[in-house]
């Protein structure tokens, strides 16, 4: 009797040990693929790629602007995330050094996403140099 009991305690504790080591469902301590975009507009355009972490998710890429004519013709990139209810929980957008003015120019940049599980998708958009939205992607799924 004792070796029954001995055995389905062992089992027990080694069951429970696995469970409560085990990440939560839905967590995410390390990054996902990356999702790829692309938004052209005319000539134009931001590509790039997302990266899905826990609570944040990065937004790496280029984008073209083909006059230095004013702020209307500069390009910048900008991005949103969204929970599973399709409430905006942050945006950012590539710093102003960032800005491609008559260029082409590289830009790396976090977006929060601070609600449990994160981001459930993300929309990137190409912005002129006035922060207006010109054309935003389809929604990009984790």
């Amino acid at each position: 009797m004792k070796t029954h009991f001995a055995a389905a305690l062992g089992s027990v504790v080694l069951t429970a040990g696995t469970l409560l080591g085990a990440p939560a469902a839905g967590a995410q301590t390390d990054a996902s693929l990356p999702t790829t975009f692309n938004v052209p507009v005319g000539n134009t355009w931001t590509k790039g790629t997302v990266t899905w972490f826990a609570r944040s998710v990065e937004v790496v890429g280029t984008h073209k602007s083909v006059s230095a004519a004013g702020d209307a013709y500069c390009r910048r990139t900008w991005a949103y995330t969204y929970d599973s209810h399709d409430n905006k929980i942050g945006s950012a957008g590539s710093a102003s050094s960032d800005t491609a003015c008559g260029n082409t120019k590289s830009y790396r940049f976090t977006v929060p996403a601070d609600v449990y599980g994160g981001a459930t998708f993300v929309r990137v958009c190409l912005d002129d140099g006035n922060y207006k939205d010109l054309l935003c992607s389809p929604r990009l799924q984790r």
